[in-house]
């Protein structure tokens, strides 16, 4: 028998945050992204509610309310509860070149520069 396909939640991107390495965290976040995409829009909330458990990395763990708080809010919808209590005390910008960093600055979604993290839109493009 075979088991029906299910879009990943963002708490079990967060498990395969955890486990990958740096250079392979983007792809992954690149397939959550398509495939949430692909739900349909009844559906995608639920990918956002279960919180996820600590990547071990904290700047990934608030990547994941960020985030959590950018589909939601594209939806016109609030961000679930747990995404409200991360952020960072330090900025982050994951995309370190000098141009990257100035279109983030000038760019980046609310969901993420609230919290310290400045990524350009596109990077989240797939969504």
């Amino acid at each position: 028998m075979t088991a029906a396909y299910r879009a990943a939640s963002l708490s079990v991107l967060g498990k395969w945050l955890a486990e990958a390495g740096e250079g392979q965290r983007w792809r992954l976040v690149a397939e959550f992204l398509e495939e949430y995409r692909h739900e349909p829009e009844q559906d995608r909330l639920m990918l956002l509610g279960p919180e996820p458990l600590s990547t071990g990395d904290e700047r990934w763990d608030v990547f994941l309310a960020g985030l959590a708080e950018y589909l939601a809010a594209r939806a016109d919808r609030a961000a679930p509860a747990w995404a409200e209590r991360r952020s960072l005390r330090r900025f982050w910008f994951p995309f370190g070149s000098r141009a990257a960093r100035a279109d983030a600055l000038v760019h980046s979604p609310a969901a993420f520069r609230r919290r310290g993290i400045f990524i350009a839109p596109q990077e989240l493009g797939v969504a």
